[in-house]
């Protein structure tokens, strides 16, 4: 019997979502409206009552967290180079400059050792990445930022679901915590199909993040309005909102589950492939993606389509992304970060998500096994 193709990833929507979904299209409501707001009150009450407000993009809510930090020209905001390449877009954006930091080998997070010796006059803000869904070491970031008076964008796009030491990503941390951004890509661990949040600090004018995300409009009780900043156009609709209001009800099952899928890659892998593993943490991580590096020497592109000929799909999250051409033409090259470019070149996506079931991870690991021996 032909097995059916695996993806790395699917995303778990049930039908009494799908059924309120076509109740928003029934409604006539469906951009931004009363979705919206009871989802982001579902949010904020996740994150422990901190003001949430939702966008059309974890993208988006990077570049509002920015703006409302007031990072622009002439400042520096570090980051580390493995992570999608809009974590660093974004700093150019808003006009300022990013600044690498090489990874740690073993959470593949930012080297928080390096954070503290890259920090100068101009640093304004870090963004730090919880890769996969692993947490950077909260209490050591906002101590490293506490001291040198930087704000925070937790770029916790894959992390929704984790938690540090008990406490969920997205409750405070620190001297009463920073942005947290979240994206709900189709990908992630809590879908809207295409989305975001952006976690507020207790010192952010909400109602300049509403403007900012809608064109800077400020709507009056006469009908009146005025335009005060620039704004864009990053508003989440009804629609989004509905289908993340039921991922909500579910959120805690999906860490569950993902969390026995990856244990259990880690008890089926055969140790002798020489393949290195992620940091096996299964009370802080969400294992948003269960990623190995492929032995020295393996040709990835031909891994990939081994596996794809056996029906395994798997993704490359993520290449160093200072040796994209927009970054090397800002003056970064090979050997800058060694760390991030060994992973970067070497790291592959297995399949994980909720709705599979143990003989997949079974099968993904056949295939591994057959698929390096035969491009050997």
């Amino acid at each position: 019997m032909t097995l059916p193709f695996l993806p790395f990833t699917r995303p778990t929507i049930d039908e009494d979502t799908i059924a309120e979904v076509a109740n928003v299209l029934r409604s006539g409501w469906i951009t931004s409206g009363p979705k919206v707001q009871a989802f982001e009150a579902a949010l904020s009450d996740y994150c422990g009552g901190r003001p949430v407000r939702v966008f059309n993009s974890g993208t988006a809510t990077l570049e509002i967290a920015l703006r409302l930090a007031k990072v622009g020209a002439g400042d520096t905001v570090i980051t580390t180079p493995l992570t999608w390449v809009a974590t660093a877009n974004v700093i150019l954006e808003v006009g300022a400059t990013p600044v690498f930091v090489d990874i740690d080998p073993i959470t593949r997070n930012i080297d928080l050792d390096q954070l503290e010796s890259a920090i100068t006059s101009t640093t304004k803000a870090v963004i730090p990445i919880d890769l996969a869904g692993l947490p950077v070491d909260r209490d050591r970031l906002y101590t490293i930022a506490d001291t040198h008076g930087l704000r925070v964008i937790e770029d916790a796009a894959q992390s929704f679901g984790a938690s540090w030491k008990g406490k969920r990503i997205g409750h405070s941390f620190g001297n009463g915590g920073d942005f947290v951004s979240f994206s709900f890509h189709a990908n992630k661990n809590l879908t809207t199909s295409e989305g975001g949040a952006l976690v507020l600090p207790a010192d952010v004018d909400t109602g300049l993040c509403e403007r900012l995300r809608l064109q800077g409009v400020q709507r009056f009780p006469d009908g009146s309005m005025d335009v005060d900043v620039l704004g864009g156009k990053f508003n989440l609709t009804d629609i989004a909102a509905t289908i993340g209001l039921g991922q909500m009800k579910h959120i805690e099952s999906f860490t569950t589950r993902r969390r026995e899928l990856a244990q259990r890659y880690f008890a089926r892998i055969d140790p002798s492939l020489g393949l290195e593993l992620p940091m096996a943490d299964f009370s802080n991580n969400n294992w948003h993606m269960f990623q190995v590096l492929l032995p020295a020497g393996t040709n990835r592109g031909k891994f990939i389509a081994a596996m794809k000929q056996r029906g395994i799909g798997v993704g490359v999250h993520y290449p160093a992304l200072h040796l994209f051409s927009l970054y090397r033409a800002r003056g970064f090259k090979e050997g800058d970060f060694p760390q991030a470019e060994r992973v970067g070149a070497a790291i592959v996506t297995l399949p994980l998500f909720p709705a599979m079931p143990d003989s997949d991870v079974d099968r993904v690991c056949s295939a591994l096994s057959t698929s390096l021996q035969e491009i050997e």
